[in-house]
């Protein structure tokens, strides 16, 4: 009898011991872009990034994927969607789809890639303090729109008049065109306004740069305005018009130099931040990084066909250089 006692306590013991691994929850994460989603064949950047910290589809981790192709309106329903999915985290990367996760969750546990300046917008409380359901990282330095301008002037030392071209739709990009503004006058430049509401008044922009035409083009994209790259991009190549953009895709695409945080390592600090949260860290108390490296890409055939000398010594700084 005591032999049998000992014998079912054992049992009791191990299936304690066992029942946890086995009913251990895989948890699912959700994925929130505004554009579209990535060239078949190819994994988003952020599970790629996750597999990089041994993350593995279906087996401790699973994914559910939502992209809504620049339609803002879907932007919000894809939001509520994942919520409603019981996702146990989200990330996205965009002002857009972080305020509509904001208005859609305050519990889920939300990384984020902001845009835009998170604690001016009420992403969050402070950057060392986010407080709430949201962490991540800020893409803004507080550097990056004097040295863009200062790129500017390196580059056309006679520049004085440049177009800022963004989104007023944009809440975000409001802040960022305010903080452009403040960047440039001390440094004697005028920004002409050339904000569109939507794409459907880009041809009036074309038309007014086209009339009073600027020494350059300062551009701040969101995902309406990405949408329309090559539009962009041709306009641009037109009116030989030299232009400065926030990321490198678009001089890959034909635009002339880029500056700004280097995506691939912003990706992977965030989803180093995401992998705290499946580990048990509170978003309140996981502070806001900005980023630290920062590349630059000039297009040299882009400033042959413009008619435009890069001078040495920028290109001495870039890190890529298109020929």
């Amino acid at each position: 009898m005591r032999k049998r006692l000992i014998v079912c306590m054992v049992y009791l013991m191990l299936l304690a011991i066992c029942l946890p691994v086995h009913a251990q929850k895989i948890p699912r994460i959700g994925i929130l872009r505004a554009g579209a989603g990535p060239a078949a064949g190819q994994p988003d950047a952020f599970v790629q990034a996750l597999r990089s910290l041994g993350y593995v589809e279906g087996k401790n981790i699973l994914f559910d994927l939502r992209y809504a192709e620049g339609n803002r309106d879907r932007l919000r329903a894809l939001a509520i969607e994942l919520v409603q999915s019981q996702a146990d985290a989200i990330y996205t990367s965009s002002s857009p789809a972080i305020f509509a996760l904001k208005e859609a969750t305050q519990s889920i546990p939300i990384i984020m890639v902001s845009s835009t300046d998170p604690v001016r917008s009420g992403i969050v409380a402070s950057l060392a303090k986010p407080g709430g359901n949201i962490t991540g990282m800020s893409l803004i330095a507080n550097d990056l729109w004097p040295k863009r301008l200062e790129l500017i002037k390196e580059i056309l030392p006679r520049a004085s008049r440049v177009a800022i071209f963004w989104n007023k739709s944009n809440t975000g990009m409001a802040i960022e065109a305010k903080a452009t503004q403040e960047a440039a006058a001390p440094m004697g430049i005028t920004l002409q306004d050339r904000g569109v509401k939507d794409p459907s008044e880009m041809e009036l922009a074309f038309n007014a740069m086209s009339k009073e035409r600027p020494d350059a083009f300062l551009a701040l994209m969101d995902i309406p305005l990405r949408a329309h790259q090559r539009r962009i991009l041709d306009f641009l190549a037109k009116d030989r018009v030299p232009a400065i953009f926030e990321s490198k895709d678009w001089v890959q695409a034909g635009g002339l130099i880029s500056y700004g945080p280097d995506g691939a390592d912003v990706t992977r600090r965030a989803a180093a931040q995401f992998d705290k949260i499946l580990k048990g860290a509170k978003p309140s108390e996981i502070p806001v990084e900005q980023p630290t490296k920062f590349e630059m890409v000039v297009n040299l055939k882009t400033a042959q066909q413009i008619g435009l000398t890069i001078p040495p010594h920028v290109l001495a700084r870039a890190d890529r250089v298109i020929k």
